[in-house]
């Protein structure tokens, strides 16, 4: 039965909905129930048959009448059950907790609910040893966690109860005092702000409240009951908000009952864990906010030990109370001392980041006895925060890179403020500033991680919000910028972004578009000889977001364009290039909405008309083609309206107007220029026949004359042949592109295919695109080379997809099946020079079996292993299979039946060599190969040939 409901509870945990579709979720409690009170079911059971419902009350128990009925039922099993199962008990209460709270039944004051309130209060208070301290300390702890729960989740529940609340506190001597005090707190400022809330009510009600006269505590609101929804939520936000905020109980002068409880849970607060003693002074600091006629300083006995704490808690307890009580609680003296203490904090070499991270930010956020502005929750800096006290946090690249950032924002607020003093922009802590900037900067230009690169964009961002009106800097910075962009194109994103921010936080600022202004004239002056593809890409990102300004003159981004397009020099982006090309018209469709598109019209119409003429991608002249008949026939009005994709007015989407001389109204220009995304695969890439086996043997069988001598000497010869690291670090795998047979007749001709593989591991280098003329069912299927370059011979998964044009001019994007990569397909006969004949083969072969089987092990080839696969084969079937795996491979003659020696070449440097003999028990294939990792593919690869070998005989 056990290890039945084990099952089922963890199959109902994982997931509940599955459980529930074979089932009602009142069927399955009911289930529960009924277990529970079976007296035959063991208690560790029963304890697991109570974690569905603690976990998923709301589930089971849909209904508040649902809920209710659920926990009269397990306070039913919890009455029974005998005292001595302290831990099923204990669980029985947080279930019910559960239940009662998730169902509404506390908050609309069901009888189940005072019921088991009742319960827990009788639980708390029972403090007869039956079986011992431990296990009744357990339930104890357990009740008084269930009453905080209630209280939370219901403030005003336990006001009623505040004196019983006080006495249990007194009377507890041990550990569970911190939990009851805990306890006492909560409704204590919950029982005060329920009081704020009551129109009339004063001194007397409080006193009546503290001593327990609950008549006349609510005579005031008979009808009030717990705290409204809407009274808690605002609860909430007392407890996070500014302190400002907090409702007043005008009670006068005399509130020695509130007095006496705040002074004996301070005096006792000593006792408590730091978070405990945080969370009680946050309590009872908005208690005394709330009761003007308590004075602050009845925290003054507490501040010295306060002022003196390691604790985070304790610390951001005092700040709280700060800029609760400001001068009334601390003097000029204490605000000095909290101010420094959190500078010394902010840089202690013992404390984890997060921590001085806090601290600083703290700093940010100090509360002070004369605030300046009322701006809650914005950064500033206090008054007594000077430019010497601060210079203790100035930022280095030592550094990490959040406590930099953040010392730097702090930092920055300083000497702005010092600016503003009359100190002047050029001052010593500006300058220091820009020196860590430009510090980061050549760490970057001489070639950072990707961290450092992130953090220096961040830092040159903050330093332009708070200092881009100092121009000396600003501009210095932008001609830093240019000279590592031109360094590093890759950061080509990172200063896009830079822009963007930017100009997003300072609209007001020019810097932006001044930045944008000098890497124009940077790119457009590069000498177009000694750009590559790569950067060329880069350059074309810039230029397209530098066509988005219409503050910046274009005349030279055409100019580069067309040297670009039409220069020898740079072919590189002739030769269909889909991506490039793309990137180019990105550039032309920003400067079709350019306002000075006027200036621009015949340079810009000479490109288009350039790129849709002799551009090596037709996918590529079709739409530049189409920018090209756009520009020239439409007006400035109708083109702006046009190119305003996705532009809405009125919540509804604005048609665009095309003139009839192009196209038809209904053929929708989005259509055409949008790639669309394909649901099925059209095509596919199927294996042809390798070339290696398509060879014939006969040419490898007239042995040549010998040209190298012995072992030694042809190993020599052939290692000698690898000193140009591009030697023989490729294979090439042959495909046919072919229609599935269920595609659509839309697709029956497809143009301009351009193929994209995506590797699926870092086993390869990664592969360039590949052009597809064109695809027709009816004809004859293009071939397809792959040419891999592999970093470790293994097999391997390509994810594959394609861009092509369909016969309506419409372009798509389709993901073919992946194109799986054996491990068999790597293989290639030894690249030996084309002199040597057999002879020398097998001697190269000799020189590397003797290398790797005597120096296994040794220092220098640690990575050479020789193993052993066995299998049963007939002379025949061996015979066969020679024919039809290994005969590209094969060195020795085949009519030697006595052993067969096999050498594969795997790219770019591995070898796995084979002697193949029968022997009286089985046929051995001893294996010798100069890289260990691949002996599980070729046992593999050996098993699976032999296996079907077994199989045809």
């Amino acid at each position: 039965m056990a290890v039945n409901w084990a099952e089922r509870v963890s199959v109902f945990s994982s997931s509940p909905s599955r459980v529930l579709s074979g089932t009602t979720a009142e069927a399955l409690l009911a289930e529960l129930l009924r277990e529970l009170r079976d007296d035959r079911a063991s208690y560790s059971v029963k304890v697991l048959l109570l974690s569905p419902i603690c976990e998923y009350p709301t589930l089971l128990c849909p209904s508040e009448s649902a809920g209710e009925e659920t926990a009269l039922e397990l306070m039913s099993v919890f009455t029974q059950c005998p005292p001595k199962h302290v831990q099923f008990r204990c669980h029985l209460l947080l279930a019910l907790t559960s239940v009662l709270v998730c169902t509404s039944c506390v908050s609309n004051q069901s009888r189940a609910s005072q019921d088991y309130l009742d319960l827990l209060l009788q639980v708390a208070q029972d403090t007869s040893d039956l079986q011992g301290d431990c296990a009744l300390r357990l339930l104890r702890a357990t009740a008084c966690d269930c009453l905080r729960e209630l209280e939370a989740c219901s403030p005003g529940l336990l006001s009623q109860h505040l004196e019983l609340l006080a006495g249990l506190r007194l009377r507890e001597g041990s550990r569970l005092h911190q939990a009851y005090a805990g306890l006492h707190t909560l409704v204590l400022r919950n029982a005060v702000y329920q009081l704020t809330q009551e129109a009339g009510a004063g001194a007397e009600h409080l006193k009546a409240l503290l001593g327990g006269n609950t008549t006349v505590a609510w005579e005031a609101g008979q009808n009030s009951g717990l705290i409204k929804n809407k009274d808690s939520m605002h609860l909430s936000s007392l407890i996070l908000g500014p302190m400002h905020t907090t409702p007043t109980l005008q009670t006068g002068p005399d509130c020695k009952e509130l007095r006496s409880v705040l002074s004996s849970l301070l005096e006792e607060s000593y006792l408590l864990t730091p978070l405990c003693q945080a969370s009680l002074l946050y309590r009872l600091t908005e208690v005394v906010a709330m009761v003007p006629g308590v004075p602050p300083s009845v925290f003054r006995a507490q501040l010295l030990r306060l002022l003196g704490t390691s604790e985070v808690s304790l610390l951001h307890a005092t700040l709280l109370m700060k800029c609760a009580f400001t001068d009334s609680l601390f003097s000029a003296e204490d605000e000095a001392f909290i101010l420094k203490r959190l500078v010394v904090l902010s840089q202690h070499p013992l404390l984890i980041t997060s921590e001085k991270l806090f601290y600083m930010d703290c700093i940010l956020h100090f509360p002070e006895n004369r605030p300046i502005s009322c701006s809650d929750g914005d950064e500033s800096l206090p008054v007594l925060l000077t430019p010497r006290l601060a210079s203790a946090l100035l930022p280095t690249v030592f550094n990490d890179s959040a406590t930099m950032l953040a010392r730097l924002n702090l930092l920055s607020l300083v000497y702005l403020e010092e600016g503003e003093e009359g100190e002047g922009e050029e001052s010593g802590g500006l300058a220091y500033l820009y020196e860590h900037l430009n510090s980061l900067l050549n760490i970057v230009e001489h070639g950072a991680s990707r961290e450092i690169n992130v953090t220096f964009f961040r830092a040159a961002f903050l330093f332009l919000f708070y200092f881009n009106h100092v121009e000396h800097y600003a501009n210095n910075l932008i001609e830093k910028l240019c000279k590592l962009y031109l360094r590093h194109t890759h950061l080509a994103p990172q200063l896009i972004n830079l822009a963007d921010q930017t100009q997003d936080k300072l609209p007001e600022s020019s810097w932006a578009v001044g930045l944008l202004k000098a890497l124009l004239q940077a790119i457009t002056e590069t000498s177009l000889t000694q750009l590559n593809l790569q950067d060329l890409s880069q350059h074309l990102k810039m230029l397209a977001r530098m066509a988005e300004e219409g503050e910046i003159p274009q005349h030279s981004t055409l100019r580069f364009l067309s040297s670009v397009i039409t220069q020898s020099s740079a072919s590189l982006c002739m030769n269909g290039n889909w991506r490039l090309g793309n990137s180019l018209l990105g550039i032309c469709r920003r400067l079709l909405n350019h306002p000075n598109l006027d200036s621009l019209l015949i340079p810009l119409a000479d490109i288009l008309q350039h790129l849709a003429c002799n551009y090596g991608d037709t996918d590529i002249q079709d739409h530049a083609r189409l920018y090209y008949t756009l520009l020239t026939t439409l007006s400035r009005e109708k083109l702006v309206s046009v190119l305003a994709q996705g532009l809405r007015e009125g919540g509804r989407q604005v048609k665009k107007r095309t003139l009839s001389s192009i196209m038809a109204e209904s053929e929708g220009l989005t259509s055409t220029l949008t790639i669309h995304r394909m649901d099925k695969a059209v095509f596919r890439l199927v294996e042809a026949q390798s070339e290696l086996n398509t060879e014939t043997h006969a040419t490898k069988d007239t042995d040549q004359n010998e040209t190298v001598d012995g072992p030694d000497a042809a190993l020599t010869a052939y290692r000698a042949q690898f000193e140009d690291p591009c030697f023989a670090s490729d294979i090439t795998l042959n495909y046919q592109l072919t229609h599935l047979t269920t595609s659509d007749s839309r697709f029956d001709q497809l143009f301009s295919i351009r193929l994209h593989i995506t590797l699926t591991d870092d086993h390869y280098e990664e592969l360039s695109d590949i052009s597809v003329p064109c695809l027709f069912r009816e004809r004859p299927t293009p071939k397809v080379r792959l040419r891999l370059k592999p970093r470790r011979p293994y097999p391997t998964v390509l994810q594959a997809s394609a861009i092509f044009t369909s016969q309506d001019g419409l372009s798509w994007l389709t993901v073919l099946p992946d194109i799986h990569v054996s491990f068999q397909q790597v293989f290639k006969p030894p690249p030996v020079p084309s002199t040597w004949g057999r002879s020398d083969k097998l001697s190269l072969f000799e020189g590397l079996w003797d290398e790797v089987n005597s120096q296994t092990g040794e220092k220098d080839l640690v990575d050479c292993a020789t193993s052993l696969f066995c299998c049963q084969l007939k002379e025949d079937a061996l015979a066969a299979l020679v024919e039809k795996h290994f005969l590209p491979f094969l060195l020795s003659d085949p009519a030697d039946k006595e052993e067969f020696k096999v050498l594969f070449f795997l790219p770019p440097h591995s070898h796995v060599l084979l002697k193949i003999k029968s022997e009286e028990d089985a046929v051995h294939f001893n294996i010798t190969t100069d890289s260990w990792q691949l002996l599980p593919h070729i046992s593999s690869y050996l098993l699976t040939i032999t296996t079907s070998q077994d199989v045809q005989e």
